[in-house]
């Protein structure tokens, strides 16, 4: 799935529902530089259960502010709008994946009875 550049424009109808998980980077921070490629396997593992997005801190610094986000990187899952979790700092990849665990179980879940399969 393609990792959404969000705005302000934009920002808040994509949060609005379903699962999302939100970069807060920049371009000159080598920890958010670190971090890229894991949110990009992020995305492509939970293309079918959640929506990522990155939201440049320099570009919209009223968006950061916002949401407090006082240290890059600042990764932001929302629940249908509302922040069900915030990881400050590079994160190993389990740190994530485990948080959203239940989002990957309900759509391999969905994509089983979709099938006929059982898991």
């Amino acid at each position: 799935m393609e990792i959404l550049h969000l705005t302000k424009n934009d920002f808040n109808d994509v949060i609005a529902s379903g699962t999302v998980l939100v970069d807060f980077w920049a371009g000159w921070c080598m920890p958010c530089k670190m971090l890229a490629p894991v949110i990009e396997e992020l995305a492509e593992e939970l293309k079918d259960s959640v929506k990522t997005g990155k939201v440049d801190v320099d570009a919209e610094g009223e968006l950061a502010a916002e949401y407090g986000v006082m240290s890059i990187p600042t990764v932001i899952v929302f629940r249908n709008g509302q922040e069900a979790k915030r990881f400050v700092g590079v994160q190993p990849k389990e740190v994530y994946t485990n948080f959203l665990a239940p989002e990957k179980a309900a759509a391999s879940g969905a994509e089983a009875a979709n099938t006929g399969e059982e898991e």
